[in-house]
């Protein structure tokens, strides 16, 4: 087959590495890819959004698969754009349609699917600009802290979590009058805050049966200690260690089949994956938000640890055969750890040569913000490479990666080095 991916972060360099083993793919395209994705697979320079210009690329290349990775795309329908074309209509796309996508684009959509299909969520409410007093009003009634979260896509970046009331009503006017995300927060939802530990729950879906994939943990904040700015994930651990059997049973049958059976009711078109964004609080599992692509880097230490053939896995989702396959996964643990920008997730330079990357033994380099520049890879993003490794246990794993870690350098480099440091 040849396969085109759409996308440029680590999330893509991870699934090219795993399609390219796949004896079914003949050819990789990424659009537009990076450095890292340039050495295993062909580079496409092209927008992920650009149908047109992927319409046009698709016919001349003869293009059998179309795996989207990031959001945007299928939040701006491109599942539907491929549906509705006489010329694509028999391409595959891994990605739900626009209708699905819809539980990312907009986070009062997705409360009211989880509410409609009662499964367990934050109590919430939703307002406007013209109705932001009420909003205040709204957050006098909840306890702290409180969370404030952009309706739309706001990079990762959407959603604040403040401990005192007038700061959360100043924000809230910020968000809605001054138009602090733009767009993205025309509309915010304020959940009330819920104490417990986070965890990422992966489900790929081709709209009737489900394969629930590896779980895994990500770190969010620049700092260590969970201190600072959010970014879009600084490291991640998979399993997670404290989700036994009892835990993950309630996830499935309380969050999952729902979920699942929730997309066949409301008629809503979906191949591809669910991220589910939990909370665990006294072992009871709720759901913070959907999103619906793989998570980053999560997908780091997921792909890493999935045995089965990816691209046959993909072919099963588009021929709604899922139910048939058989999903192997490898029972050692897997850590990413994300070097960083200096400045990153606020200002910060791109451009600086990156060295050291022939030298990693041991571990999985996964290029994220970088490009080729005169025989040089450089910088080219905040979040720049995750360093991926194996190990019998997330410790054994993580000393592997640090280790690696020491070999590579970039000016202004930075990393957290405590990730896993809530799991001891």
């Amino acid at each position: 087959m040849t396969i085109l991916l759409l996308g440029s972060g680590g999330r893509e360099h991870a699934f090219a590495w795993k399609m390219i083993q796949s004896p079914l793919c003949d050819k990789l395209f990424v659009a537009p890819g990076n450095a890292g994705t340039a050495s295993i697979a062909n580079n496409v320079d092209m927008s992920p959004t650009d149908f047109d210009s992927i319409k046009t690329f698709v016919i001349q290349e003869k293009v059998e698969m179309v795996v989207v990775g990031p959001e945007d795309p299928l939040v701006k329908g491109i599942f539907d754009f491929f549906k509705s074309d006489s010329d694509l209509k028999d391409i595959p796309v891994i990605g739900p349609s626009k209708l699905g996508a819809t539980l990312e684009g907009s986070k009062e959509f997705a409360k009211e699917f989880l509410i409609k299909h009662n499964i367990p969520t934050a109590a919430y409410d939703s307002f406007t600009a013209e109705t932001v007093e009420k909003g205040c009003d709204f957050l006098e009634t909840l306890q702290p802290p409180y969370v404030l979260k952009a309706d739309g896509l706001a990079a990762g970046k959407g959603v604040l979590i403040i401990h005192d009331l007038a700061e959360a009503k100043e924000e809230l006017r910020n968000m809605l009058v001054n138009q602090k995300f733009g767009a993205a927060s025309s509309k915010v939802v304020i959940e009330e805050f819920l104490d417990g530990i986070e965890l990422s729950c992966f489900v790929l879906t081709d709209g009737k049966s489900y394969k629930i994939l590896p779980t895994a943990k990500d770190y969010k904040r620049i700092g260590e200690g969970d201190t600072g700015l959010n970014t879009g994930g600084m490291g991640a651990v998979s399993p997670v260690p404290y989700v036994d059997a009892v835990l993950m049973e309630k996830i499935e049958t309380r969050i999952v089949k729902p979920t699942i059976e929730g997309f066949q009711k409301d008629g809503i078109e979906y191949k591809g994956f669910v991220f589910i964004g939990l909370i665990n609080v006294n072992n009871e599992p709720i759901v913070i938000e959907y999103n619906v692509r793989m998570g980053d880097p999560e997908t780091e230490v997921v792909v890493p640890r999935m045995k089965s053939d990816l691209v046959e896995l993909f072919l099963a989702v588009a021929n709604e055969k899922l139910d048939e396959f058989a999903l192997e996964i490898d029972e050692r643990s897997a850590t990413t750890i994300m070097l960083v920008s200096g400045g990153y997730p606020e200002d910060f330079e791109k451009g600086k040569v990156i060295s050291g990357l022939s030298t990693i033994e041991d571990s999985i380099v996964f290029h994220a913000g970088t490009k080729l520049e005169n025989g040089n890879v450089v910088t080219n993003g905040g979040r720049v490479l995750a360093v991926t490794s194996y190990g019998n246990d997330f410790q054994e794993a993580i000393k592997k990666s640090y280790q690696n870690i020491d070999k590579l350098n970039f000016d202004k480099m930075y990393f957290r080095k405590d990730i896993g440091f809530d799991l001891l």
